[in-house]
């Protein structure tokens, strides 16, 4: 019998435990969300981009040159003027393609979410570019780096 009370004693020992260890989880979250409340109402939604990024803390406005590859040609001698207006002009030339082998486009690009990549918005599609200090990397249309063998002639260095 003593045994049986003592159990009993316990069980609902244990069950008022619980149940107040809940009640106070429930205040508590009812003040961190009143406090989370009273901070969004006062600072109000953060919509830039937090922290050091290649777009804030590089000096990637400039003059990039470099030679990229080509399928059927010796190589594209590129060059992308970037601009803090966010806007662009890329000078390609089709090296060993005879008369009227370069292009000039100008328009404009955008940062990607993070911050380190661009996107060039050209007439006949898009091409990205992932900047960093002195350099910027020709991606592929997945945006990934390019990987293999020629993957470093895919590099625009600043002048």
């Amino acid at each position: 019998m003593k045994n049986t009370n003592l159990l009993l004693t316990a069980a609902v020992a244990t069950l008022l435990a619980v149940t107040s260890c809940g009640e106070k989880k429930k205040d508590s979250e009812k003040v961190v969300s009143a406090k989370t409340d009273s901070l969004n109402s006062t600072v109000g939604p953060v919509t830039s981009k937090m922290g050091d990024t290649t777009e804030n803390s590089v000096d990637w406005n400039g003059i990039y040159k470099g030679d990229l590859p080509c399928a059927d040609c010796e190589g594209i001698a590129t060059t992308i003027e970037l601009k803090s207006d966010n806007t662009f002009v890329q000078k390609n030339e089709y090296k060993g393609k005879g008369k009227d082998n370069t292009f000039e486009e100008k328009g404009s690009f955008e940062w990607d979410k993070y911050g380190s990549i661009i996107t060039l918005k050209l007439k006949d599609g898009v091409q990205k570019y992932k900047v960093a200090e002195g350099y910027i990397i020709q991606l592929d249309q997945n945006g990934k780096e390019i990987t293999g063998e020629l993957a470093k002639k895919y590099t625009l260095n600043k002048l």
